[in-house]
């Protein structure tokens, strides 16, 4: 990883195929790295992940700035659930690699 790194994804979101292309913004390790969308399904797509030593772990904190097509119905319909569900995932993947001591 280093800034200006392209990462290109091909996934589907209620079954349509969508290219999704990040840039990495900011490298800072062991502290930080955004992640930007330069192509995909958002208008604005901005992801902060910083880690933190903690109690003889690593907190992982994730902020994401988006705007999206289509309004509030959208958001409630669509929009808020897909990043739940996408969030919650990767909450359980961290622990299940990574378990609490």
């Amino acid at each position: 990883m280093r800034p200006g790194a392209l990462i290109r994804y091909r996934l589907r979101i209620h079954g349509l195929p969508i290219h999704w292309t990040t840039t990495i913004s900011a490298w800072e390790p062991p502290y930080r790295f955004v992640d930007r969308q330069l192509r995909g399904p958002y208008r604005l797509w901005v992801h902060t992940h910083t880690f933190e030593e903690k109690d003889g772990g690593t907190l992982c904190r994730d902020h994401v700035e988006y705007a999206h097509w289509g309004g509030s119905l959208m958001h409630r319909w669509f929009v808020a659930p897909d990043l739940e569900r996408i969030f919650t995932y990767r909450r359980d993947k961290l622990l299940e690699l990574f378990p609490r001591k």
